[in-house]
């Protein structure tokens, strides 16, 4: 499964991302620098109505964000971003184990090479790259890589 996209249709993907992957789960998100993966986040949390402002997680690692469903029942969104930590002791330390298994929680990881032992089973893989054109796609792999 894959989405090509400009900027402007970013909104659009993202509403149709939530339409497949409507369930909690952990999604992991490859690119390169600069390929638009917090941008990518900040749609997904704007198309749940995140009313939070969305930002990079680089120096905090990991930020909540809290949407509402229909029956008014508060959800949370983990984005997590591992950048600049160096292993998986360090991770452990941050407490990203935790956060990977929060119940009822969508978590998204952010340079997830460092925890790839300690994702759940279930974790859904993304990788985002830039197009010739400015483009992006946004491809779910089978498994990690």
């Amino acid at each position: 499964m894959e989405w090509i996209f400009t900027e402007a249709q970013l909104p659009d993907t993202a509403r149709d991302f939530w339409a497949h992957f409507s369930s909690p789960r952990v999604f992991t998100l490859n690119g390169q620098m600069g390929a638009g993966k917090t941008t990518f986040i900040k749609a997904l949390c704007a198309a749940k109505g995140v009313e939070d402002a969305t930002a990079s997680p680089t120096f905090a690692i990991i930020n909540q964000y809290e949407y509402h469903n229909g029956q008014n029942q508060a959800h949370t969104i983990y984005h997590l971003d591992l950048y600049r930590l160096r292993d998986e002791d360090e991770a452990i330390a941050a407490g990203i184990e935790d956060t990977l298994y929060q119940p009822d929680a969508v978590c998204f990881v952010e340079w997830p090479g460092i925890v790839t032992r300690l994702l759940p089973p279930d974790s859904v893989h993304l990788q985002l790259e830039v197009l010739p054109d400015q483009r992006r796609r946004l491809s779910v792999l089978l498994k990690a890589q």
